[in-house]
């Protein structure tokens, strides 16, 4: 496949990364995190993120057929690509160890790494349930 033919996808990756930078962005302004504080906006972004991937993921691989050939571009690769952050994740570790308190970088070392992946598991076997209960017939 030709450059021309994956602009469309590089215009959608971009669409939606700039769309959830401004979110995640707009999250650290509403919840700021102090110097030398633990980064529980981070956190909390990194999990949220992780669970709409999830969502995402099933509502588009195995409930609407094919969807769009941009909408996991868009919303997977750029939304919520854009909405997590692994470089301020390590940055914050860094800067926790850095400041000599090495009990709260690697917990929140290992806690954010467990915390998104316990999401995406949760948030893919909630949607699967909702999608097979939704799709039950009406009983009589």
């Amino acid at each position: 496949m030709g450059f021309r033919a994956q602009l469309p996808a590089v215009g959608a990756v971009a669409a939606g990364g700039a769309l959830g930078a401004t979110l995640r962005h707009a999250a650290t302004l509403v919840w700021p995190t102090p110097a030398g504080a633990f980064p529980w906006t981070v956190l909390t972004v990194n999990a949220t993120g992780c669970a709409a991937l999830g969502v995402l993921m099933v509502l588009a691989t195995e409930t609407f057929g094919a969807p769009h050939p941009l909408l996991r571009p868009f919303l997977g690769t750029g939304v919520c690509g854009g909405f997590t952050t692994f470089s301020t994740y390590a940055l914050d570790t860094q800067r926790l160890l850095a400041a000599g308190d090495a009990a709260r970088g690697l917990l929140y070392l290992a806690a954010t790494a467990l915390l998104a992946l316990a999401a995406v598991w949760a948030a893919v076997a909630t949607t699967r349930a909702a999608v097979r209960y939704g799709a039950r017939e009406p009983q009589e």
